[in-house]
């Protein structure tokens, strides 16, 4: 693969196409905030917090992502001495399905769409929940890969593997492209495929792994496809 010559972009959903950090953020304050926590603080301390304890629970035997939801969120709940109750995992779950597209992701994949690649997610989710999500992004994707299907989530390489698998192509032909480092550009660099992070907090890079390329945002993606860029 060479700039210009993409064939099949892959994304991660939840924080690179899906503003997840956001629409968790607010769910976590909104809980501290009905629940009378006297110090919440800053709602990305909180939803660091929570993401902490998710990603060690999906390291461990598989369950459906709406129980991965539950566990973390009653064992992020319990940590900051707040009452459980199981309604909160279901409004979690709900609340997902609403988490709004970052503002340059429908402009920026209908322009490389339009370039003739073929756009693929892989997430880590259920597929109930993503189908909400896809209709938030309202771009056409050739094939959505989730958790569900694999029996596993990212960074198990077993995921990558079933991507390589549904695409029909060598890693090395593939790009990935994701915002979570350690979720996807770890594991997709170690198997071979090429990768971008969308890095848009501007952080250093936190591994060995160097992506292929770091974007702010996936305007990046655009100019590398060939597409005009945003503002046209």
């Amino acid at each position: 693969m060479t700039d210009g010559d993409i064939r099949v972009a892959t994304f991660d959903c939840y924080g690179t196409l899906i503003d997840w950090e956001g629409g968790a953020a607010g769910f976590l304050a909104n809980l501290c905030l009905r629940d009378d926590d006297p110090s919440p603080g800053p709602g990305r301390l909180l939803r660091e917090r929570w993401e902490a304890i998710q990603f060690e629970i999906i390291q461990e035997r598989y369950q459906p992502y709406k129980a991965i939801l539950a566990e973390s969120l009653r064992t992020w709940v319990a940590e900051r001495g707040l009452p459980w109750d199981e309604a909160d995992g279901e409004a979690l779950a709900r609340s997902m399905r609403s988490w709004q597209p970052f503002p340059d992701t429908r402009p920026a994949l209908s322009q490389v769409r339009e370039a003739g690649v073929r756009l693929v997610i892989l997430s880590n989710t259920d597929r109930d929940i993503i189908s909400h999500s896809l209709r938030q992004l309202e771009v056409p994707f050739d094939d959505v890969i989730t958790a569900e299907e694999c029996g596993s989530y990212k960074p198990d390489e077993r995921n990558f593997a079933a991507l390589a698998d549904r695409v029909g192509l060598p890693p090395e032909q593939i790009l990935h492209v994701a915002a979570g480092y350690a979720y996807d550009v770890q594991p997709a660099h170690r198997l071979g495929f090429r990768t971008a992070w969308v890095n848009r907090h501007v952080e250093a890079v936190p591994g060995a792994a160097t992506p292929d390329y770091q974007w702010r945002d996936l305007w990046g993606l655009t100019a590398l496809a060939g597409g005009p860029g945003p503002g046209i």
